[in-house]
């Protein structure tokens, strides 16, 4: 039986299955796709002599550290994207473009040398070839207990995996349309997947490779914007290598899914027409790479064809919470409270991943090591106790901030619905203590107490994460300044209230093991 199973061979399951190989943990990554990167998709261009990205191109390190800080780590060398300082719009197909003055428009872009497929390559290397699954298409995931099995389509045969728990590293609302839970999923957590747009799902996107800059000849940047009614491509970039040598442009289409489709025969005379019109005739080329992602089965669900009116909020809470007991984990860039959609959501998605895994890890190692001491069984108890209040915890949050809400406070609600959960959380803790079988005793007892407390490592910062991302997006607490957005001093506020609370629960904890023994010890230390 696999430890831990990843479904989706994008950013965020690479980087998790890279991370369990260097600490030496069992995993298996399966991937739909005959390919690795998911939405990172680079393609070799003759006519420049590069890789040319048809997905994700750029990062920002002023705002994104997890990325920036892999392509150091993995000894990429990136470079800054192309910018002059002006742009080119065309809003008249029948005049010629005029120069625009927009310093800085690219907020410090960089790319990667080599495409983003060099990091997909440096993630993956070293992966064992044995733990890899390629067109493996997931179906249906069943709770069996103490582990769970997952059903996959390959080709035209259908395969069973059983793994202790499950990584689902894919659009949350791909999951939804196409994989069969048994139990069925809570509903509020099934409105989550349903409503997580896929970031880019409907777009689709060109790159051209030329021999030669032929625009940097003439003084443009290769930045173009196009406003006028016959519009192809709306937004327009330069594409090249860090030198310059290596040629290519690449651009957004503005047409809608429905448009592409229907337009798919004549498409690339379209894209050669449009850049002529930007650029002038040097810029017709016979070497267009188009990757239209809504007819990406494995990207684009029914749903996502209709984008947003917006910048969609992601994060939401229910899909970053474990689910059966810690056995199913949502990921993807989606899932992410920060940088959600982007490079560095997916990073951030699986580093939430990572502690989950680490933490119960330790949590098994724990029960091994007790094996079949005295208070094992109860340590056990305890910790499945604890583990799921963690997949609880967040609707408890909620139901003190509705209640909170419904008493007409204006101030400190979400303080008050923080401590609130979590009070109730270490008194019920301390009931389900009263009623296990112990056997403290005088010298054992502060080791009791710290095994104890250890379960609850992690669990505060865990359920802050979850409330700071529901409340940015709460219509409730749209009227409240102050909860919508909390400042960091009040964040800081709610640690201390926290502390003091854990504190409490510390010393019950201490008090009951030694009113079961001869004294007390002092837990000081533990709390």
């Amino acid at each position: 039986m696999l430890e831990t199973a990843i479904v989706g061979a994008g950013l965020c399951g690479l980087k998790l299955a890279h991370q369990l190989l260097t600490q030496g943990s069992a995993f298996a990554v399966f991937e739909a796709r005959g390919r690795l990167g998911g939405r990172i998709l680079s393609v070799p261009s003759e006519a420049a002599g590069m890789a040319l990205d048809l997905g994700p191109s750029w990062f920002w390190p002023d705002t994104q550290p997890r990325i920036a800080r892999l392509v150091e780590d993995l000894g990429l060398r990136s470079f800054p994207q192309h910018d002059t300082g002006e742009v080119l719009n065309l809003t008249d197909h029948d005049k010629p473009a005029e120069t625009l003055q927009r310093p800085d428009l690219n907020g410090g872009a960089r790319r990667i040398e080599g495409g983003m497929g060099a990091l997909v390559a440096a993630l993956s290397r070293d992966l064992p070839e044995t733990a890899m699954h390629f067109d493996h298409v997931l179906t249906g995931v069943v709770d069996l207990g103490d582990h769970v099995a997952l059903s996959f389509r390959c080709g035209s045969e259908v395969t069973e995996v059983l793994a202790r728990r499950v990584v689902l590293a894919m659009p949350p609302r791909l999951v939804e349309e196409r994989v069969r839970f048994e139990p069925p999923l809570d509903g509020q957590l099934q409105e989550a997947m349903r409503e997580t747009y896929t970031w880019m799902a409907d777009q689709a996107k060109a790159v051209i490779g030329y021999e030669r800059a032929f625009w940097r000849a003439a003084g443009q940047s290769g930045n173009a914007f196009v406003h006028h009614e016959h519009v192809v491509l709306g937004e327009i970039y330069d594409a090249c290598d860090a030198s310059g040598d290596k040629a290519a442009l690449g651009a957004f289409f503005a047409l809608s899914a429905e448009q592409r489709a229907a337009f798919r025969g004549g498409m690339p005379m379209l894209v050669s027409s449009q850049l002529v019109q930007v650029f002038g005739p040097d810029a017709d080329s016979s070497e267009q790479h188009i990757q239209d992602w809504a007819d990406e089965l494995y990207t684009c669900s029914r749903r996502d064809r209709t984008p947003p009116d917006n910048h969609p909020e992601y994060g939401h809470p229910a899909l970053r919470r474990p689910q059966w007991g810690g056995k199913l984990l949502f990921g993807g860039s989606e899932t992410a409270s920060y940088g959600g959609g982007y490079l560095e959501g997916a990073l951030e998605a699986a580093a939430r991943i990572q502690r989950t895994l680490i933490q119960s890890a330790a949590f098994a190692r724990a029960d091994r090591v007790l094996g079949d001491a005295p208070n094992a069984a109860s340590l056990s108890s305890f910790r499945t106790w604890v583990n799921a209040q963690r997949s609880d915890v967040f609707e408890r949050y909620r139901r003190h901030l509705n209640q909170k809400l419904a008493s007409q406070l204006r101030e400190q609600i979400t303080q008050r619905a923080v401590l609130g959960t979590m009070e109730q959380i270490y008194s019920e803790a301390l009931a389900v203590i009263e009623d296990l079988p112990f056997e403290p005793d005088q010298e054992a007892n502060s080791e009791l107490t710290h095994q104890l407390l250890s379960p609850f490592v992690g669990f505060n910062k865990a359920l802050l994460d979850q409330v700071l991302a529901f409340n940015r997006t709460s219509c409730a607490l749209s009227n409240f300044p102050d909860e919508h957005v909390v400042s960091p001093e009040y964040l800081e506020t709610i640690a201390r209230d926290l502390a003091a609370a854990w504190r409490e629960f510390a010393f019950g904890v201490d008090a009951q093991l030694g009113s079961r023994a001869p004294a007390v010890n002092d837990i000081a230390s533990a709390a």
